[in-house]
Parts: C-alpha cells; sequence; structure tokens
C-alpha cells in the first residue's frame, strides 16, 4: 500500500516528545519485555494500568508483551527466520499459543477504545494517536506473521498509516511511529513482482529502501519501541547485506538487554 512518507524536515524530526519521556513505570516494563522478561513486564504495565485506568498506553503496552513474546517464540527475531522468504511473507510455523493470542487481542481491543474515548474529547490527542497507530500495526503484525492472513492485515496498515500521519502531524517528536510504518513498507517491498502488482490495484505500495528509512527513524529516535525497530532494522540490514549496520544494532542491543540470548546469539552469528 501507499506507505507514509517522510512528512517533516530533519530538525522537527528530532524535536522531544514530552508524552513519551515521563512514564517510568512503562520503561521499566518495555526494559523487562526486551529481556524476554514477559510476566515481569506485564506486572509493569499492570501497576501503571492501576494508577492510570484511563491511559491507553497500558492497555497497548500489555498486547506488545503478547505480540512479542508471541513472535520470540516463534524464532521471528532470527535471522533464520528474516532471511527465508517463504517464512518472513508466509508466516510463522504451527499455530498461535492460544493464552497469548487471547490476551493479545483482549489487551489490544482495550487500547482501542480507550483511544477512541480520548480522540471523541480531542481529535489531536498525542496519547490517543499514538495508541491507535501502534494497536493497528501490532494486529497488523499478529495477522500477516502469526495468523497467516496476510491480505486481512493490509487494512490494518492503512489505518495504521492514517494514525501516524495524524499523529506526526500533531507531535513529530513521536518516531516510535514510524516501526510499523517501516516494517510493513519493508515486508511488503520484498513480496515477489507478481503480489505487489496485485497490491497495486488496491493502493498498496511497498517499498524496502523507505522501510529501511522508516525504520531507521525509529531506531534513532524512537523511545518505548526504539529497540524493537533496531531489531527489525538489523534483520532487514543482513536481508540487504549491509552486516556492518546490523552488527553495530545487534551489538547495542547486547549491550542494554545483556540478559536476552536473542541478541547475544545473533550478534555472534555475524562476528563468526
Amino acid at each position: 500500500m501507499k506507505l507514509l512518507s517522510l512528512m517533516i524536515i530533519a530538525a522537527a524530526a528530532l524535536a522531544p516528545s514530552a508524552t513519551a519521556q515521563t512514564q517510568p513505570q512503562l520503561d521499566a516494563g518495555f526494559h523487562r519485555m526486551y529481556e524476554l522478561k514477559f510476566g515481569d513486564a506485564r506486572e509493569e504495565f499492570s501497576n501503571f494500568l492501576r494508577e492510570h485506568p484511563d491511559d491507553p498506553l497500558g492497555e497497548a503496552a500489555i498486547a506488545a508483551s503478547y505480540l512479542f513474546e508471541e513472535l520470540n517464540d516463534k524464532g521471528v527475531f532470527t535471522s533464520s527466520f528474516f532471511l527465508d522468504d517463504k517464512k518472513l511473507l508466509g508466516g510463522v510455523e504451527g499455530k498461535p499459543d492460544e493464552a497469548r493470542r487471547k490476551g493479545f487481542l483482549a489487551a489490544n481491543r482495550r487500547a482501542r477504545e480507550l483511544a477512541q474515548q480520548r480522540l471523541k474529547s480531542n481529535a489531536r490527542d498525542v496519547q490517543g494517536l499514538f495508541v491507535l497507530t501502534l494497536a493497528a500495526g501490532m494486529e497488523a503484525d499478529y495477522d500477516a506473521l502469526v495468523a497467516k492472513r496476510q491480505f486481512a492485515s493490509l487494512h490494518l496498515i492503512r489505518e495504521a498509516e492514517d494514525a501516524a500521519g495524524k499523529l506526526l502531524a500533531v507531535d513529530p517528536g513521536m518516531q516510535d511511529a514510524y516501526l510499523a510504518l517501516g516494517a510493513a513498507n519493508y515486508i511488503i517491498g520484498c513480496m515477489p513482482a507478481y503480489k505487489r502488482a496485485f497490491l497495486w490495484f488496491g493502493g498498496i505500495h511497498g517499498d524496502r529502501q523507505k522501510g529501511m528509512s522508516q525504520l531507521q527513524q525509529a531506531a534513532e529516535h524512537g523511545h518505548y519501541l526504539q529497540p524493537f525497530a533496531k531489531v527489525m532494522l538489523a534483520l532487514a540490514a543482513l536481508r540487504e547485506k549491509q552486516p556492518g549496520l546490523a552488527r553495530g544494532l545487534l551489538a547495542d542491543l547486547h549491550q542494554e538487554f545483556p540478559e536476552n540470548p536473542v541478541f547475544a546469539q545473533e550478534l555472534a552469528k555475524l562476528q563468526r
């Protein structure tokens, strides 16, 4: 699909976002998530929700923890998955974990509902727009990679694009928005030409280079999703025969999250 193009000049893109800097419990929860301590992450997110029951980002964070856990369990964050066209474009093997599926869908639904409530009062609410971007992007990832409903995920990508466009127009500092856009743009751009030609009729245009650029934005300037963007960018870099970029990103991730064995294993592969 025709994904969001870069909308702002570099100076605006680097503008800080107050929203993304003021939630230490969420910071702690996402750090636990990237350490693969998913139960601890959800405990942090649940504590945040008890104190901020109307903030949709708490529910979105819980949904993210279930999705990240499922993708990690299926080996999505490895070069063996990402460099295999059959896996990357066809989805994971086997059925999703039922408990994680229910947890993800329920939390993502609640996040959407809370975000919509905020946007009814203020259509330019940054948190509401961010959560809609995140929720639609995560559901698109789930449909495409886990549920293997690639075409069903396309309208969700469009929804994420629309919300991200509005979000970045209001707050250019919310660079996390580029993660979902970049991942979708890159993966669609990797599809065979005949599939991309079919998608063109529906107004869907993947672009590998634009996807890499958008992932780079999130990897350099994102907040909660910055490590997620670094993983995706590193794996995309391997596909694009850019091992130096991948090595640097994985080294950063391993240094920040030394207890995550996936980052260590992928870095060791490159060093060999």
